[in-house]
């Protein structure tokens, strides 16, 4: 797992509890996405909107829980970005 997708899980994370859902995702990614890009943690391509966002989640989300562990997060994310 990359460290890029440790930094990004950790900043979706918003309630620090290790693990990640939907409205976490959606709602990091509208206020931190631009910044996470600018800082190059995720590309700029990789920002979009509340759909996208949900999307990305259902896409991580492969056991169906509706709750993000990093190793789900990370799988999809170093393929998807190309980490």
């Amino acid at each position: 797992m990359s460290d890029k997708a440790r930094i990004l899980f950790d900043a979706l994370d918003l309630d620090q509890d290790g693990t990640l859902t939907r409205a976490e995702v959606i709602s990091a990614l509208r206020a931190k996405g631009p910044t996470l890009a600018a800082q190059g943690v995720i590309p700029f391509w990789g920002v979009g909107g509340d759909d996208d966002s949900s999307a990305l989640f259902d896409e991580a989300d492969v056991n169906g829980d509706r709750v993000l562990t990093f190793e789900e997060f990370a799988a999809l994310v170093d393929r998807r970005f190309g980490w």
